[in-house]
Protein backbone atom coordinates (compact mmCIF):
# COMPACT_ATOMS: atom_id res chain seq x y z
CA UNK A 1 0.00 0.00 0.00
CA UNK A 2 1.35 3.30 -0.93
CA UNK A 3 1.66 6.09 1.98
CA UNK A 4 0.80 9.02 0.38
CA UNK A 5 -1.88 11.81 1.76
CA UNK A 6 -4.95 10.27 -0.57
CA UNK A 7 -4.49 7.46 0.77
CA UNK A 8 -3.79 8.62 4.52
CA UNK A 9 -7.43 11.12 3.42
CA UNK A 10 -8.81 7.96 2.89
CA UNK A 11 -8.15 5.98 6.05
CA UNK A 12 -9.26 9.13 7.99
CA UNK A 13 -12.19 8.53 6.86
CA UNK A 14 -12.53 4.80 8.10
CA UNK A 15 -11.40 5.88 11.44
CA UNK A 16 -14.26 8.69 11.74
CA UNK A 17 -16.60 6.05 11.52
CA UNK A 18 -16.29 4.75 14.88
CA UNK A 19 -16.06 8.26 16.15
CA UNK A 20 -19.34 8.96 14.27
CA UNK A 21 -20.81 5.95 16.75
CA UNK A 22 -19.27 7.02 19.61
CA UNK A 23 -20.92 10.66 19.73
CA UNK A 24 -24.48 9.03 20.15
CA UNK A 25 -23.48 6.62 22.92
CA UNK A 26 -22.09 9.15 25.36
CA UNK A 27 -23.94 9.44 28.20
CA UNK A 28 -26.36 12.05 27.83
CA UNK A 29 -25.49 14.34 30.55
CA UNK A 30 -21.64 14.88 28.78
CA UNK A 31 -23.37 15.88 25.37
CA UNK A 32 -26.56 17.18 25.22
CA UNK A 33 -28.48 16.26 22.01
CA UNK A 34 -28.14 19.18 20.05
CA UNK A 35 -24.41 19.62 20.44
CA UNK A 36 -24.44 15.88 19.58
CA UNK A 37 -26.08 16.27 16.25
CA UNK A 38 -23.49 19.19 15.88
CA UNK A 39 -20.97 16.79 16.70
CA UNK A 40 -21.76 14.06 14.25
CA UNK A 41 -22.79 16.51 11.05
CA UNK A 42 -18.99 17.89 11.14
CA UNK A 43 -17.92 14.08 11.38
CA UNK A 44 -19.69 13.11 8.79
CA UNK A 45 -19.00 16.58 6.53
CA UNK A 46 -15.34 15.86 7.13
CA UNK A 47 -16.01 12.53 5.83
CA UNK A 48 -17.76 14.08 3.05
CA UNK A 49 -14.91 16.69 1.90
CA UNK A 50 -12.27 14.26 2.10
CA UNK A 51 -14.03 11.74 0.27
CA UNK A 52 -14.01 14.47 -2.61
CA UNK A 53 -10.52 15.60 -1.64
CA UNK A 54 -8.79 12.36 -1.50
CA UNK A 55 -9.99 11.81 -5.24
CA UNK A 56 -9.19 15.34 -6.62
CA UNK A 57 -5.21 15.22 -4.83
CA UNK A 58 -4.37 11.67 -6.21
CA UNK A 59 -5.72 12.85 -9.78
CA UNK A 60 -3.77 16.39 -9.14
CA UNK A 61 -0.41 15.02 -7.42
CA UNK A 62 -0.62 11.72 -9.77
CA UNK A 63 -0.88 9.49 -6.89
CA UNK A 64 -3.09 7.18 -7.77
CA UNK A 65 -2.99 3.41 -7.30
CA UNK A 66 -4.83 0.30 -7.54
CA UNK A 67 -4.85 0.26 -3.80
CA UNK A 68 -6.58 4.06 -3.53
CA UNK A 69 -8.82 2.90 -6.10
CA UNK A 70 -10.21 0.01 -3.80
CA UNK A 71 -9.79 1.70 -0.36
CA UNK A 72 -11.63 4.29 -1.50
CA UNK A 73 -15.32 3.31 -2.67
CA UNK A 74 -15.22 1.05 0.81
CA UNK A 75 -14.76 4.05 2.84
CA UNK A 76 -17.04 5.70 1.09
CA UNK A 77 -19.96 2.41 1.43
CA UNK A 78 -18.82 2.16 5.13
CA UNK A 79 -19.17 5.56 5.86
CA UNK A 80 -22.84 5.82 4.58
CA UNK A 81 -24.15 2.84 5.44
CA UNK A 82 -23.08 3.87 9.22
CA UNK A 83 -24.41 7.37 9.41
CA UNK A 84 -28.22 5.39 7.17
CA UNK A 85 -28.38 2.84 10.43
CA UNK A 86 -27.65 5.29 12.69
CA UNK A 87 -30.32 7.49 11.20
CA UNK A 88 -32.44 4.71 11.36
CA UNK A 89 -31.66 3.94 14.85
CA UNK A 90 -32.44 7.29 15.54
CA UNK A 91 -35.73 7.39 13.62
CA UNK A 92 -34.55 10.00 11.42
CA UNK A 93 -34.51 7.71 8.51
CA UNK A 94 -37.20 5.11 7.15
CA UNK A 95 -35.30 1.49 7.39
CA UNK A 96 -36.54 0.68 3.60
CA UNK A 97 -34.73 3.96 2.41
CA UNK A 98 -31.35 3.01 4.02
CA UNK A 99 -31.81 -0.72 2.78
CA UNK A 100 -32.68 0.37 -0.80
CA UNK A 101 -29.47 2.63 -0.61
CA UNK A 102 -27.37 -0.19 1.55
CA UNK A 103 -28.54 -3.05 -0.43
CA UNK A 104 -27.89 -1.10 -3.90
CA UNK A 105 -24.05 -0.19 -2.64
CA UNK A 106 -23.04 -3.97 -1.91
CA UNK A 107 -25.02 -5.33 -5.72
CA UNK A 108 -23.01 -2.19 -7.57
CA UNK A 109 -20.00 -3.05 -5.41
CA UNK A 110 -19.82 -6.45 -6.44
CA UNK A 111 -21.04 -5.72 -9.92
CA UNK A 112 -18.18 -3.88 -10.21
CA UNK A 113 -15.87 -5.98 -8.85
CA UNK A 114 -16.76 -9.01 -11.08
CA UNK A 115 -16.69 -6.64 -13.82
CA UNK A 116 -13.20 -5.48 -13.08
CA UNK A 117 -12.76 -9.88 -13.19
CA UNK A 118 -13.65 -10.20 -16.43
CA UNK A 119 -11.91 -6.97 -17.54
CA UNK A 120 -14.87 -4.83 -18.58
CA UNK A 121 -14.56 -2.20 -15.64
CA UNK A 122 -15.38 0.83 -17.64
CA UNK A 123 -18.64 -0.03 -19.09
CA UNK A 124 -19.98 0.57 -15.00
CA UNK A 125 -17.54 3.45 -14.20
CA UNK A 126 -19.22 5.92 -12.40
CA UNK A 127 -22.20 7.94 -14.50
CA UNK A 128 -23.70 11.52 -13.80
CA UNK A 129 -26.73 10.05 -12.15
CA UNK A 130 -24.06 8.28 -9.76
CA UNK A 131 -22.41 11.35 -8.69
CA UNK A 132 -26.03 13.21 -8.55
CA UNK A 133 -27.18 10.34 -5.82
CA UNK A 134 -23.97 10.87 -4.45
CA UNK A 135 -24.17 14.34 -3.57
CA UNK A 136 -27.82 14.21 -2.51
CA UNK A 137 -27.40 11.33 -0.38
CA UNK A 138 -23.98 13.24 1.48
CA UNK A 139 -26.64 16.66 2.12
CA UNK A 140 -29.21 14.39 2.83
CA UNK A 141 -27.24 12.78 5.60
CA UNK A 142 -25.78 15.39 7.21
CA UNK A 143 -29.05 17.49 7.06
CA UNK A 144 -30.30 14.64 9.17
CA UNK A 145 -27.93 13.98 11.48
CA UNK A 146 -28.14 17.63 12.53
CA UNK A 147 -31.74 17.68 12.83
CA UNK A 148 -32.23 20.54 14.16
CA UNK A 149 -34.19 23.74 12.47
CA UNK A 150 -31.19 26.25 10.90
CA UNK A 151 -32.47 29.84 9.77
CA UNK A 152 -35.99 29.08 10.23
CA UNK A 153 -35.72 26.06 7.74
CA UNK A 154 -36.47 22.07 9.13
CA UNK A 155 -33.09 20.32 8.21
CA UNK A 156 -35.38 17.23 9.06
CA UNK A 157 -38.16 17.87 6.33
CA UNK A 158 -35.62 19.12 4.02
CA UNK A 159 -33.24 16.04 4.87
CA UNK A 160 -35.88 13.61 4.65
CA UNK A 161 -37.25 14.98 1.30
CA UNK A 162 -33.18 14.79 -0.22
CA UNK A 163 -33.06 11.06 1.09
CA UNK A 164 -35.99 9.75 -0.97
CA UNK A 165 -34.38 11.37 -3.83
CA UNK A 166 -31.32 9.62 -2.91
CA UNK A 167 -33.31 6.48 -2.90
CA UNK A 168 -34.35 6.97 -5.76
CA UNK A 169 -31.38 7.96 -7.57
CA UNK A 170 -30.01 5.23 -6.06
CA UNK A 171 -32.71 2.87 -7.91
CA UNK A 172 -32.00 4.62 -11.44
CA UNK A 173 -28.04 4.66 -11.16
CA UNK A 174 -28.46 0.46 -10.45
CA UNK A 175 -30.45 0.27 -13.59
CA UNK A 176 -28.22 2.21 -15.35
CA UNK A 177 -25.31 0.40 -14.36
CA UNK A 178 -27.43 -3.15 -15.06
CA UNK A 179 -28.12 -2.56 -18.49
CA UNK A 180 -24.21 -1.10 -18.80
CA UNK A 181 -23.54 -5.01 -17.35
CA UNK A 182 -26.34 -6.83 -18.66
CA UNK A 183 -24.45 -7.63 -22.21
CA UNK A 184 -21.65 -9.34 -20.28
CA UNK A 185 -24.53 -10.87 -17.48
CA UNK A 186 -26.10 -11.87 -20.41
CA UNK A 187 -22.73 -13.95 -21.85
CA UNK A 188 -21.91 -15.36 -18.96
Amino acid sequence: MPFNVPNLLTWLRILLIPLLLLVYYLPQDWVPEHNRNILATAIFVLAAITDWLDGWLARTLKQTSPFGAFLDPVADKLMVSTALIMLVWLGRCEAFIAAIIIGREIAISALREWMAKIGESRSVAVSMVGKLKTVSQMVAISLLLYHDPFLGLSTHAIGTWLIYLAALLTLWSMGYYLRRASPELLKR
